[in-house]
């Protein structure tokens, strides 16, 4: 199965948690796909996204970080895979 979204997380994260529960909410009602990526499982990833920590990205573009907007998400979900665009958002 491919998903759509990925969330990038860390251990002990309330904001992670917060994202987690938006992620599988949004993505439950509009029947996607989507995992959890561990940022601290490698160091690739620790070294892009560490900072942003949750990180939300769906079809690889990335559309939110830290308070994670669920209208963002669908947003980017309605767009449709491998639709190029100015998607990439900030957190907040």
């Amino acid at each position: 199965m491919n998903e759509r979204v990925v969330l990038y997380t860390r251990k002990d994260c309330h904001l992670c948690d917060n994202a987690r529960d938006l992620v599988r909410g949004v993505c439950a009602d509009e029947g996607v796909a989507w995992r959890e990526v561990d940022v601290d499982s490698d160091p690739a990833v620790r070294a892009r996204l560490s900072d942003l920590t949750p990180v939300v990205e769906v079809d690889g573009v990335q559309v939110g970080y830290w308070r994670i907007r669920p209208e963002l998400v669908r947003l980017a979900l309605d767009t449709g895979p491998g639709v190029e665009g100015d998607r990439a958002v900030g957190g907040q």
